[in-house]
């Protein structure tokens, strides 16, 4: 492991771990909800929120003067298949063709209630 990724204006971890971590030219992204860090409230809807946990992945990656432009691969997690156009829809204004790999998986729950998270890796070129 070479550097934790710490950032002032990203949220807090709600547990043990890291914001990101740097391994060589990778940066490996915790996952971010949407998570207000400025109100500490989670955004409303299915949209909100997943333009807030993209832009939490963003500020992350800023710290290190890294930008959405980075990202090589992202994983969506979703808490019901049915937000997955809407999330979708989303996610495609926030990245540009190339687009990063992406997984998306339905899970039983997410922490804080979240309806969507999303964990990114990105290269350091």
């Amino acid at each position: 492991m070479d550097d934790k990724v710490v950032s002032n204006e990203a949220p807090k971890p709600v547990g043990p771990y890291s914001l990101g971590i740097q391994a060589g030219k990778l940066i490996f992204c915790s996952g971010e909800i949407g998570w207000d860090p400025k109100t500490g409230k989670l955004a409303q809807g299915i949209a909100n929120q997943t333009a807030r946990a993209l832009e939490n992945v963003e500020i992350t990656l800023k710290s290190i003067g890294l930008s959405l432009n980075s990202v090589v691969k992202t994983t969506i997690y979703l808490t019901d298949i049915k937000d997955f156009e809407a999330m979708n829809e989303v996610y495609a204004k926030y990245f540009s063709a190339p687009y990063p790999a992406r997984s998306t998986v339905v899970v039983a729950g997410i922490p804080k209630g979240a309806k969507v998270e999303v964990d990114a890796i990105a290269l350091i070129e």
